[in-house]
């Protein structure tokens, strides 16, 4: 069956245009509410939402939705998405609902659920609530609609949470850590949890407006992060995302660490201490071919899956793995989190980097990355550039040229229309060439 409105992390678009308005919004609501009625138990739904001006709109769609079909509203208020998969499971809910778009910018927003375990929902689950979006929605009999209510203390519950995921002997005085909120949903869990834990904290990004959220900041804009390790002199540098499931770092010479790397220091970490699980990680096909062969050197491996968190924690679900992660930033350490949590994905990274006592240039840079090349390119909806046999030549073309010694990967947006082409190999001369040689082809294909 065809999704048309859940992609690969939910549902997500321009505010006020389709698929999120405010009427649709209310629409899910009545259909995740329905499909999650199950048993005659009274049923119970958590929201939150990032910091963005449009949710206040759709958090209100939603709860009218919920209530309409039966279901009792629990709000959490601005709230990293793993802590409502972390409270949707603890207060025995039956679904969970974040309302965010993640690293976009303010004027975008989405949704996200979360099933009574805390995980995303299956691709069963995401086709069967699009179904019930076509049928006329089954509401509830006057005396059964449902009740809405905020609670008070859902942040120190997350706080005290992810500081739980810590032994109680690590503690982080003496450290100067400077972290980035993106003026999104951690803005105030994040900075309380680390200095809480004993470190001394420089906050930026915490001062949401509604439009600011991600606005030259946070894990996609690394910059200010940069900019503020050092004229501070910090230790290290913690940046966030809009709704804080991503995490990317920044070492004490302002160098940037991306998702391969802090997996990479987790996973080896973890594997000379025995924590390790599943003999390796899991991440996608976007990961760089460094952390492969650094893994590879020490014995792990490297499961590779399809782009999208949700993939990754399948794979890692299935096979026994409890690191995993992507390039981006996201980060799924399932002893301690159901989903991608920058926070405590942090906290463990900070924790091994203590027990080395190394500085985080040196604990951090784990392997020497191999040249790497990602370019997109638009296309008309509709269209199907790959189909192309000159698209086609082009990228066996490529395969040819980088066999032996690297990677290609093809793939359309699973939420935008453009075609995305990666390329990594010893030679970054050679890939760069590969890579622009396809994207013209696709170009030429998608003008035709």
């Amino acid at each position: 069956m065809t999704r048309r409105f859940f992609g690969t992390d939910g549902i997500r678009g321009l505010t006020n245009s389709a698929p999120m308005t405010a009427e649709v919004a209310m629409r899910v609501g009545m259909a995740a509410g329905r499909h999650f009625l199950r048993g005659d138990h009274k049923h119970r739904v958590v929201i939150g939402k990032d910091t963005r001006l449009s949710g206040y709109m759709l958090e209100n769609a939603m709860v009218a939705g919920f209530t309409a079909v039966g279901m009792d509203v629990v709000q959490v208020g601005p709230m990293p998405t793993p802590a409502v998969a972390l409270l949707t499971r603890s207060m025995r809910a039956d679904l969970g609902v974040m309302i965010s778009a993640s690293h976009n910018a303010f004027h975008d927003n989405g949704i996200k659920l979360f099933g009574p375990d805390g995980y995303k929902l299956s691709d069963e689950d995401e086709l069967a609530i699009e179904d019930l979006l076509d049928r006329v929605p089954i509401l509830a009999m006057p005396n059964d609609i449902g009740r809405a209510r905020r609670i008070e203390d859902a942040r120190g519950r997350y706080i005290h949470a992810v500081k739980a995921s810590l032994p109680e002997h690590v503690r982080l005085d003496g450290l100067t850590i400077a972290i980035d909120c993106a003026n999104g949903a951690a803005y105030n869990t994040t900075p309380t949890a680390l200095w809480e834990l004993g470190a001394e904290v420089i906050a930026v990004g915490v001062t949401p407006n509604g439009r600011n959220i991600n606005d030259k900041c946070g894990s996609t804009h690394p910059q200010m992060l940069q900019e503020t390790v050092v004229a501070s002199g910090a230790d290290i540098g913690i940046a966030l995302d809009g709704d804080a499931d991503r995490l990317i770092v920044v070492d004490e010479h302002g160098a940037i660490i991306d998702g391969d790397q802090i997996m990479a220091a987790l996973g080896l970490s973890w594997s000379k201490s025995g924590r390790l699980r599943g003999g390796g990680v899991v991440a996608t096909v976007m990961s760089n071919l460094g952390l492969e062969r650094c893994l590879a050197a020490e014995g792990l491996t490297l499961e590779r899956t399809k782009v999208g968190d949700r993939y990754v924690l399948e794979r890692m679900k299935s096979g026994g793995f409890n690191v995993g992660g992507e390039q981006s930033g996201h980060m799924i350490l399932s002893d301690h989190a159901t989903t991608g949590d920058g926070t405590i994905a942090a906290l463990q990274l900070l924790a091994a980097m203590i027990d080395t006592g190394k500085p985080a240039s040196e604990f951090l840079k784990q392997f020497d990355p191999v040249p790497q090349l990602l370019k997109n390119v638009k296309y008309a909806k509709g269209q199907k550039p790959l189909d192309a046999d000159s698209v086609k030549a082009a990228i066996a073309d490529g395969e040819r040229a980088l066999a032996g010694s690297g990677r290609l990967v093809i793939r359309p947006s699973g939420t935008e229309p453009v075609i995305r082409v990666m390329a990594e190999g010893d030679n970054g001369d050679q890939v760069t060439e590969v890579v622009e040689r396809i994207c013209a082809a696709v170009a030429e294909a998608a003008s035709a």
